[in-house]
């Protein structure tokens, strides 16, 4: 019989993209999301590249009586990833309580649940912003947490500390911990990819929105960093690579192939590109001119930060494969969709 996996903020952008993967892979999957920065349609796009449909449950994480009665509607769940979460950096510097609610509460709940239920495991979605502005870079798990430069990246230390905690207390479960750093583009069958609702917080759909005409143009935060061209530096890594790790991760922990009962891992391609880099790749593979310009610097903004993905490339066997041509290509492709749709 398949395994059962439930993905928390499954209809959001890396969510879906590890739905897929999960499908192809065999597994069941119960998506759970409050479709607060996500659209219900997004499961038809899942459907059309796999043709299964994943079981749906609209719920809000932090309601632990709903999240209860899924449990015990859905017995038998094996393994939990859980994406659910608020992720813009700039909004949590405004609206902190809304990301402390939201990131740490939906972690307690699942938590609470999943020996009740006989849960085995959970994939923590994490993030390099756990280490701050680096000492140094490429970063391996290794280095220092430092103190977080956002509400949304403290979030992101506290629930690695809940989750540590909980299980150096004699929880019955194991985890594995995955520190994405830049997901960007979009699945190349175009069917599912980055759509974020109203303006987006993130620079690869702005780009490609501002490429299709939606938006006026793009801003650049800052271009008097201490990097080659002034501008801030980031591994960006192509969001179907970084769904199959959470495939891998969740077969490790239901195989115990680990003696470890939490496994930390940094996924990144160990390359770091600037943000006007990734505008020239933009205009390289659509032949099309970018309007942008260069305005202040933005509070929470990190410097440069790039992985070492070495643990990750050993352990899991994992390795990011897609160039960032590709990548770009698929997120224009993706946008270019949803306009033959007349979503935008």
């Amino acid at each position: 019989m398949a395994r059962k996996i439930l993905v928390t903020g499954g209809t959001g952008y890396i969510g879906s993209h590890t739905v897929v993967e999960l499908q192809q892979a065999g597994y069941e999957v119960i998506i759970v999301d409050n479709l607060s920065n996500s659209n219900a349609d997004v499961i038809e796009g899942i459907v059309r590249i796999t043709g299964q449909r994943p079981v749906f449950e609209k719920l809000d994480c932090t309601d632990m009586p709903a999240m209860q009665a899924l449990f015990d509607r859905h017995r038998g769940i094996d393994g939990i990833i859980h994406f659910a979460a608020s992720k813009a950096v700039g909004e949590s510097v405004k609206k902190p309580l809304k990301y402390y609610r939201n990131n740490i509460v939906s972690l307690i709940n699942l938590l609470e649940l999943m020996p009740k239920f006989d849960v085995k495991g959970i994939v923590f979605s994490s993030s390099c912003t756990v280490y701050g502005e680096p000492d140094s870079n490429p970063i391996d798990e290794s280095a220092p947490i430092k103190p977080a430069t956002s509400p949304y990246g403290n979030t992101k230390q506290i629930n690695e500390e809940i989750i540590q905690d909980f299980i150096h207390s004699g929880a019955p479960i194991k985890s594995v911990i995955l520190r994405y750093f830049n997901p960007i583009g979009a699945h190349p069958s175009a069917e599912i990819g980055e759509l974020p609702l109203g303006v987006p917080q993130n620079l690869v759909p702005f780009i490609t929105q501002t490429g299709i005409g939606i938006r006026k143009e793009l801003s650049v935060f800052g271009n008097d960093y201490n990097t080659p061209d002034g501008t801030c530096i980031r591994d960006f890594i192509n969001v179907v690579d970084l769904a199959k790790a959470h495939v891998i991760a969740i077969e490790r922990m239901l195989e115990n192939k680990s003696n470890e009962s939490v496994e930390i891992f940094n996924l990144g391609t160990g390359r770091g590109l600037s943000v006007l880099e990734l505008i020239h790749v933009f205009e390289k593979v659509t032949g099309k001119p970018l309007n942008y310009k260069i305005v202040g610097r933005r509070e929470g903004d990190i410097e440069q930060i790039w992985a070492n993905p070495e643990r990750a490339n050993k352990i899991l066997g994992w390795k990011a494969e897609e160039s960032i041509e590709d990548t770009m290509a698929s997120a224009w492709k993706w946008q270019l969709r949803l306009r033959e749709r007349g979503i935008m």
